[in-house]
Order: structure tokens, then C-alpha cells, then sequence
């Protein structure tokens, strides 16, 4: 007799289903569940990351190949760069994170780098929960202690009811039994600053860690060991200038980490998400075009301009938010602004009086805004389309 499914097994298959059942899952990542976290109101993200589809893959597929992601160029220079700051047991590595983030405790002469190796990413994350549990209680009973490095361990992150497998760059544990996460990067550091875009995203992306860091420890701390900390200041390493020489920055990613944990609080469960679908859904990307684009339309999406830099379906989701008119195109900014107004067609309705309660502040504000714009017209002499201005030809030459 089978023995019945649970609930955490049919998820498993119902997920596998909706992948494709010959393509491989792909790992959800740090900087996947930041951008995840800034667009909490994505279903469609939420499902296909959940459930392990490619949409780079899926974007080609739909015929809006997405340009996000790194360059193989860029990848093999961050792996060179990383090699180099941790050759040596990570001599390098735990001088700056001594310098930078603790430097009033023991120099790390002689680290311990536990080896981390398991079967498949459960075996490694038990493995790297095994190896910070020896660290900080040795610690914990000899009082004091020398550096612990854990070479790229695998963390836990539950993520709208699924686990999403993590894996830092490095996490070092202090003397004092504390935890560190070290972010490892490819741009450089001129002068001792960094591109403050590309700082914001890493520093998203350390918070994520800092997050799966958290509940490593809440779990030790249930089975009675002493709590570890969990430090919120984390190292981002980066090439120097333009050498191939390391330096960091201290990082303080309270704010990230409060921001990400508030939104994956906010993530629906991905069986809601799934049990809401039609049977045979499905985004294997072989499948006939208009069957993977209305499997894809099946699942609400949330775009905005900012998925442009963080999403790989962003230039497919874009096309079709264009398409209904959706004011969210225009940025989450102008959406909140608009209140109830959620096409473009209907903003312009109420603008001109067509449609709308007066009384309404938005409908109000854009009645105003169109008869300034209509006084500022006549002034100029442009009382029709056909009056205004039109653009010269490319190479024209005013006379």
C-alpha cells in the first residue's frame, strides 16, 4: 500500500510539473531573492523562482530575450579576483575582515577552515550548521578563541513556505563567537569608494545572508547551545583602484536586512500561488509559443521599470503592461500617485472630465494639471496637435 503524500512532497512534484518534467531546477540565489524581496507583489517571480525555472531561458523562449546578467567575461575575473583573496588558508581575507570590522580582538595568525563538503545542498547546509556550532561553542567554553573561515557554506532561507538553498561567498566566525558574512566583488574601490549602485546591491544581497545567518542561529539556540550574534556590519571586498589588490569596506546592512525581511514576510505562499493555477500548466521552455505565453499571462505579474535591472522576463512583462495601458510602467511612483487609476486610458478620462468623481483628490489634481496644460498651449500658440512643432529630419541644417 503507498504510503500518502505530504504536504511538502506534493509541492515538490507540483513544482516539478510546472518546470517542465525534464528540466533541471535552478538555484535560487542571494541576489535572486533581494530582487525577489523589492517586488513582493510578483506573483509570476515568485512562482517561477520557486519553482526553479530558468527565465533567461523562458525569456528566450517567449521571444523577449532579457540582456540581465553577467558577462562570462566578468564572471571568470570575480572568480580569479576571489581565488586570489582567499589563497593561503584566507590569510588576506581575515586581515581585512580583522582591520575593518574587528580590530580589537586577537590577529588571525592561524584560521581554521572546516571542510564543508556534503551530498546535495541539505547534506552542505547541515554540514556548514555543524561546523558554526563547533566554532562558537568551543569559543563559548574556552572563553576566548581564535578565527574560524567558512569557504562559500551553504544556508537555508525559507522563502514563501519553500527553502531557498544560499550560498555566500564566506562567513567568519570572531573569537568572540560572533558571525560575519564577506561579500566578495569584481568592481573596484577608487580612492576607497565604490559605485554606490553596485554597493547597494551587494549589500542586498549580504542581507539576504544575514537573514539565513539569523535563523542558523535561532535553530542552535533552540537546541540549547549558547546564542550566537549575528553581526549586522559585513565586509565588502573589491579589487583596488584598477590592481588586482584587495581592500574592503564595512558594510552596514540593517537596513537592507530589516527592509528584505519585512518583504519576504509579505511573499505569498508559493502552494497558494501554485493550487490557484489551471492543471497542466506548464513552462518547460519547448513548449509551442502561444502555449508558453499563456501559461506565462496565467500568473499575475507586478512590473515596473525597476524589474529592468533585476528580472530576467522584465522586457516580456514590460510588453505586455505597455499593451493594457497599465500606469505601472510608468514607475511604482507615479502608480501610488494615481490611486484607483490604474490604466492609462482611465487617467486620461478623468483628466478631461470624461470620467471620474470630482471630489476625488487624484481626479481633482489631474483636471488641474490638464487645464495648465491647455492655458500653457494656447499661450504658446499650440492649440492642436497639428500646430505643435514637428521633429526635423535626422541631418537637417536651420536656416
Amino acid at each position: 500500500m503507498p504510503l500518502p503524500r505530504t504536504r511538502g512532497t506534493a509541492l515538490r512534484l507540483r513544482l516539478a510539473e510546472l518546470r517542465g518534467p525534464s528540466v533541471p531546477p535552478k538555484a535560487l540565489d542571494a541576489r535572486a531573492l533581494a530582487a525577489l524581496a523589492a517586488n513582493p507583489g510578483c506573483r509570476r517571480r515568485a512562482i517561477l523562482d520557486g519553482a526553479g525555472v530558468n527565465k533567461a531561458t523562458l525569456a528566450s523562449a517567449l521571444g523577449s530575450p532579457s540582456a540581465f546578467g553577467q558577462s562570462q567575461f566578468a564572471l571568470a575575473r570575480g572568480n580569479t579576483f576571489e581565488a586570489r583573496v582567499k589563497a593561503d588558508g584566507g590569510a588576506e581575507l581575515l586581515r581585512l575582515v580583522h582591520e575593518k570590522l574587528d580590530p580589537g580582538a586577537v590577529a588571525p595568525t592561524d584560521a581554521e577552515v572546516p571542510d564543508l563538503t556534503a551530498t546535495g545542498p541539505e547534506g552542505r547546509t547541515a554540514r556548514t550548521a555543524l561546523a558554526l556550532r563547533d566554532a562558537t561553542t568551543a569559543r563559548a567554553a574556552s572563553g576566548t578563541g581564535g578565527w574560524t573561515l567558512l569557504d562559500h557554506p551553504m544556508l537555508a532561507l525559507d522563502v514563501a513556505g519553500s527553502p531557498a538553498f544560499l550560498e555566500p561567498d564566506a562567513v567568519v566566525v570572531h573569537p568572540d563567537g560572533s558571525w560575519s558574512v564577506v561579500e566578495i566583488k569584481s568592481f573596484p574601490m577608487l580612492d576607497g569608494s565604490a559605485d554606490p549602485a553596485k554597493v547597494g546591491a551587494a549589500a542586498r544581497q549580504a542581507a539576504v545572508y544575514v537573514l539565513a545567518l539569523e535563523e542558523v542561529a535561532a535553530r542552535l539556540t533552540q537546541g540549547g547551545d549558547p546564542a550566537p550574534t549575528v553581526r549586522h556590519r559585513v565586509l565588502l571586498v573589491c579589487p583596488k583602484d584598477f590592481s588586482n589588490l584587495a581592500t574592503a569596506s564595512a558594510v552596514d546592512v540593517r537596513k537592507q536586512r530589516a527592509v528584505t525581511g519585512r518583504q519576504l514576510s509579505r511573499l505569498t505562499r508559493i502552494e497558494d500561488i501554485a493550487d490557484a493555477l489551471p492543471e497542466g500548466i506548464c513552462f518547460a521552455p519547448d513548449l509551442p509559443s502561444a502555449e508558453l505565453t499563456a501559461a506565462v499571462e496565467s500568473v499575475p505579474a507586478e512590473y515596473a521599470p525597476e524589474c529592468l535591472s533585476a528580472c530576467e522576463l522584465a522586457f516580456h512583462c514590460r510588453d505586455r503592461a505597455r499593451a493594457r495601458g497599465a500606469v505601472t510602467s510608468l514607475g511604482r511612483s507615479v502608480r501610488a500617485e494615481l490611486g484607483a487609476l490604474t490604466t492609462v486610458d482611465d487617467v486620461l478620462s478623468a483628466a478631461h472630465g470624461r470620467s471620474g468623481d470630482p471630489e476625488d483628490p487624484t481626479v481633482a489634481a489631474l483636471r488641474r494639471a490638464a487645464t495648465l496644460r491647455a492655458e500653457a498651449l494656447r499661450g504658446a500658440g499650440l492649440t492642436s496637435p497639428e500646430r505643435q512643432p514637428q521633429p526635423r529630419p535626422e541631418g537637417a541644417v536651420c536656416r
